[in-house]
């Protein structure tokens, strides 16, 4: 767990310290002295006095007790080092920046091993190895610049890749991006991505804490509490985007189930990350901007007057604006009117407001205050202002501070012009202030930031009767493909609301069936795994003929084993699946059958368990939700009944979390009722 001594240690050794600054262990010293530590620093070198004028000791014997230690040693050589340090000097705290551990072979793998057992059991805890370090308001404990301005209340950022820790950094430095702390977790020996968020929630405080997390992971080794203090901060107020990379592996593993084909870990991060209310993000200037966008005032509404004196940039704004769901409403009427008498002849006021490139702190002031005191349809503003390098923009920049403190309704400062403006940015910046210097990044951030839902709270439905029951029913199955009778059994156990069905070996069994359940029928081979891919399924059986015709044809298929007759339905085609992926759990698919899923891919995903809520979000993001509302003449379906059967669905895999696979393919939707017409569960224990 993270502790005092690792963020705010009254005492820090370095080991392998050196005075050469091109070296970790040299460059770690000068980072920590040149930003001001307050407290004591110590140096362990086996033969200098004095490093960089810091007293060296040539062993741990004679070191006072310390806090926290910073390896940057061989990692043949951490080992005994720490043991002496956490057992002797009651040290508490260790960053080791050393590779050459489990990122390398066994054999580092194995001190890896060794290290977090010592730390475990002295009650210490370890960042890295194979890290760049940790920044904090207290100490820059890192090899690697730039170290960025830090701040309380400054974004806090966790990485598992030391380089990409650096690279954000540089992207979000220039645009007056501020930190808090800076994790580097390297191979996260003990203390993972997951565990840093972990903390921040459980030390979260309303008054002094920052509010703005933002992630870098390779892997997510522990979802579940990914997902629980993410969801937990962002109740809490805070915002957090993430960039989970290695978004191309395959989820093209082989596999026998439309919902296994279609999905992948990647899928599962996602549905993850929307589960949590995480933004992601897939570059590092997407990050660095959705994080600067965080540090401004939350839009509440969706409306934005865009006031410019550059006509280009204001167009770009305004089609990723409108493309992504926000408007940027026609300004006109009386106060339209008496802001155009205010600005230079050629002015335009329809929104975007250009108040063209001879305006200035008098035109842009008025500009401001008709959005923020006049316009009811306004919710936010984006000022679009850089420099074509004739004259000093600072007066204009210190307005656009002035006005960000005054004005009731959020200002986006877009200044791009950081080559002609430069100076006047780093004054905008110098007081506290963010810049977005690219406006198309700015406005892909906000919507992106926007679509975010909220946190899900859901659990599972089911009462605890039928939770025992279809336990009951998993303990009797075998691996593999459950028989058709098996699955009624545990769609009937979970509600899952399917048609009538039967299966029959004979030609009595069949024609008294077909009469029992009405014609038309449908036919279905029992036994071969993919029955269309064999011409296993006769539908629109309307006689007694027909149906022993059908019997004797899909008897005769290679594996059959018999033969399912349900009642023919004519409705909208749906897809229900659920797929194991492990760490994740179940991710449950859903979406329109037929050319829908096996063409177009028009898939939703989410983790279970999921809610209500979570389910119509996942419904109304289909690319083809129109056709479920009867668009055109087409036959409406009944939304909340498909609800209730993916509800049941997802109470199903929380309850048998042995199902591997599942399909429901098809979903019959009809105006007054949605049932499950074929269903494969694989189980595998």
């Amino acid at each position: 767990m993270i502790n005092r001594e690792l963020l705010n240690p009254r005492s820090i050794v370095i080991v392998g310290a050196s005075n050469d600054i091109r070296k970790p262990g040299g460059k770690i010293l000068k980072n920590i002295i040149d930003h001001g530590y307050r407290g004591q620093l110590y140096v362990i070198h086996p033969k200098a006095s004095e490093v960089q004028g810091v007293k060296s000791y040539s062993d741990t014997d004679s070191l006072p007790q310390t806090d926290l230690a910073i390896l940057a040693i061989p990692a043949s050589m951490c080992p005994e080092i720490v043991k002496e340090l956490a057992t002797t000097k009651q040290t508490r705290a260790f960053i080791i920046i050393s590779a050459g551990f489990s990122e390398e072979n066994a054999a580092g793998a194995s001190l890896e091993h060794e290290i977090v057992a010592i730390l475990n059991e002295t009650g210490s805890c370890l960042i890295g190895p194979n890290c760049i370090g940790v920044i904090t308001t207290s100490y820059a404990g890192c090899f690697t610049l730039p170290i960025p301005k830090l701040d309380p209340k400054g974004v806090d950022f966790i990485s598992g890749s030391g380089a990409t820790a650096v690279y954000v950094m540089e992207s979000a430095i220039p645009n007056g991006l501020t930190f808090s702390t800076v994790f580097s977790v390297g191979n996260s020996a003990q203390l993972g991505v997951e565990d840093i968020l972990e903390y921040l929630d459980e030390s979260f405080d309303p008054e002094t804490s920052s509010r703005v997390k933002l992630l870098y992971l390779e892997s997510i080794r522990k979802p579940d509490k990914l997902l629980r203090h993410a969801s937990s901060l962002i109740r809490k107020g805070c915002r957090i985007a993430a960039i989970k990379s290695g978004s191309s592996e395959a989820g093209s593993r082989a596999a026998s189930s439309h919902t296994g084909a279609l999905a992948s870990p990647d899928t599962a991060v996602d549905a993850l990350f929307k589960k949590a209310g995480i933004v992601r993000c897939y570059s590092r200037s997407e990050l660095t901007t959705v994080g600067a966008l965080f540090m401004h005032n939350k839009l509440e509404g969706n409306r934005l007057a865009i006031i410019t004196h550059a006509g280009g940039p204001a167009v770009m704004l305004t089609d990723v604006l409108s493309d992504g769901g926000l408007e940027v409403p026609l300004i006109s009427g009386k106060p339209a009117e008496q802001l155009l008498i205010r600005l230079h002849p050629g002015s335009s006021v329809a929104n975007p407001i250009d108040v063209l490139a001879t305006g200035g702190v008098e035109q842009l002031d008025a500009a401001i205050e008709c959005v923020d005191k006049e316009l009811d349809n306004i919710d936010g503003m984006c000022i679009i202002f850089g420099s074509p390098g004739l004259f000093s923009v600072e007066p204009v920049y210190k307005l656009i501070d002035e006005k960000m403190k005054t004005c009731r309704k959020p200002i986006y400062p877009i200044l791009p012009s950081t080559v002609n403006a430069s100076e006047e940015i780093g004054f905008f910046l110098a007081r506290g202030r963010i810049n977005f210097p690219d406006e198309v990044l700015f406005g892909q951030a906000l919507v992106k930031s926007r679509q975010a839902p909220e946190p899900s709270l859901a659990s599972s439905n089911l009462q605890t009767s039928a939770h025992q029951k279809i336990r009951k029913l998993i303990d009797q199955f075998s691996d593999g493909y459950l028989a058709p009778d098996q699955v009624q059994k545990l769609l009937d156990a979970a509600g899952i609301t399917r048609i009538p069905e039967r299966v029959v070996n004979t030609f009595e069994e069949a024609v008294s069936s077909a009469l029992s359940l009405g014609f038309p029928v449908v036919m279905k081979v029992v036994g071969p795994v993919h029955k269309t891919e064999v011409g296993g399924v006769l539908l629109n059986l309307a006689n007694h003929e027909d149906v022993v015709n059908a019997l004797n044809r899909l008897m005769s298929i290679d594996g059959s084993t018999g033969v399912l007759l349900q009642p023919m339905l004519k409705g909208r085609e749906l897809f229900v699946g659920a797929k194991r992926e492990t760490p994740f759990g179940h991710l449950i698919m859903i979406g329109l059958g037929g050319i829908f899923i096996e063409i177009l891919k028009d898939v939703q995903a989410g983790l279970a368990p999921l809610s209500r809520s979570d389910i119509s979000l996942m419904i109304n993001n289909l690319k083809s939700k129109k056709l479920l509302d009867g668009v055109r003449g087409q036959q409406y379906i009944a939304i909340e009944k498909w609800i209730d059967l993916i509800i049941g669905v997802s109470d199903l895999v929380v309850s048998a979390p042995e199902i591997a696979e599942m399909d429901l393919n098809p979903v019959m939707g009809l105006t007054d009722k949605v049932v499950a017409v074929d269903a494969r569960i694989r189980i595998e224990k």
